[in-house]
C-alpha cells in the first residue's frame, strides 16, 4: 500500500475509473448481444432497433474515452453489416 497521500488518491481514483469503464464496456457487450440475438431469431425489425441502440451505446462509450474511435467504428460497422445481410 502506498504511503504518500497523492499515491493513495491515485489508487482510489484509478479504481473508480476502472469500475466505471468496466460498467460501460459491459453495457456495450450487452447491446451487441441483443443485436446478435435478434439476428439469430431472424427478426429484422428487432435487429434494426437493437442496432440503433447499440450504436448509441458504443458512441457514448467512445465519447467517454472507454473505446478508441476506430475500435468503436469497427464494432458499429460489423454490426451494421450483419444486420444488412439479413434476408
Amino acid at each position: 500500500m502506498a504511503n504518500i497521500k497523492s499515491a493513495k488518491k491515485r489508487i482510489l481514483v484509478n479504481r473508480a475509473k476502472a469500475e466505471r469503464n468496466k460498467a460501460i464496456r459491459s453495457g456495450v457487450k450487452t447491446a451487441i448481444k441483443k443485436v446478435s440475438a435478434a439476428i439469430e431469431a431472424n427478426d429484422k425489425d428487432a435487429a434494426a432497433k437493437a442496432l440503433v441502440a447499440a450504436t448509441a451505446t458504443i458512441d457514448k462509450a467512445t465519447s467517454k474515452g472507454v473505446y478508441h474511435k476506430n475500435t468503436a467504428s469497427r464494432k458499429v460497422s460489423r454490426l451494421a453489416l450483419a444486420v444488412n445481410k439479413m434476408n
